[in-house]
């Protein structure tokens, strides 16, 4: 018996212990628990998946989804012939919203999924004297790596910069920040207010940095984008 999605509906194939370990540069890979102190489900969460059907989304694709799309909401139950094995397998298939899902791997790189685009957070660095100050991060502003407004700093509505935090190809943990933005004039969710020329040049020189966190943030120049 194959799945098949209807309108608006991905259905995929997920490992829920896809988050729980860590492969070394080596190759080694060790155990990772997840969940037991740590209340933050965007870490905590499964968000790795396959695609069995999808409108537009070719099959066999490894996606990425939100944290929250693995709730029984979305299971599908008794798919296959229930025994101990498949009761005791983590791999669960969802029927979940298309909106829910927010990336795709082409072979080479992650893409954005329709009506969402990638960015990263913006930092201005501390200049003073005193060492080990953090750069000071700014709310509500991205600069855009894909789509239409690739390489413009754009304002955004409040708290619209959604970090993926998943598990990368290696094995180890990486993160995408991913927004909504369509070139659609029917899209009601759009997220991009504004085009700030004048920090995209800023950050164009160096003067104002990039990254997703204070502890990563860099000039553009010496940012390394995840793949």
């Amino acid at each position: 018996m194959s799945l098949k999605a209807i309108q608006g509906r991905v259905v995929v194939k997920v490992d829920t212990q896809s988050k729980n370990s860590h492969t070394f540069s080596n190759g080694m890979t060790i155990r990772l628990e997840r969940g037991w102190n740590n209340l933050d489900k965007g870490q905590t969460e499964p968000v790795n998946a396959e695609v069995i059907s999808g409108t537009y989304i070719p099959e066999g694709s490894l996606i990425l989804i939100h944290h929250n799309a693995t709730h029984d909401t979305y299971r599908i139950f008794n798919y296959r012939q229930t025994s101990g094995t498949d009761i005791a397998d983590s791999v669960r298939y969802y029927s979940i919203p298309e909106e829910q899902c927010f990336a795709w791997h082409d072979g080479e790189s992650w893409k954005p999924m329709r009506n969402f685009e990638f960015g990263l957070r913006i930092f201005v660095p501390y200049t003073g004297k005193l060492a080990g100050i953090a750069p000071k991060f700014m709310k509500d502003t991205l600069y855009v790596t894909t789509g239409e407004f690739s390489g413009k700093v754009c304002h955004t509505l409040k708290a619209c910069d959604y970090q993926i935090i998943y598990q990368g190809l290696k094995g180890q943990e990486e993160r995408l920040i991913r927004f909504r933005h369509s070139q659609d004039p029917g899209f009601d969710r759009e997220e991009i207010v504004a085009i700030n020329e004048h920090l995209t040049d800023k950050v164009n020189n160096g003067e104002i940095w990039v990254g997703l966190n204070p502890t990563d943030a860099k000039p553009l120049n010496n940012y390394v984008y995840a793949s």
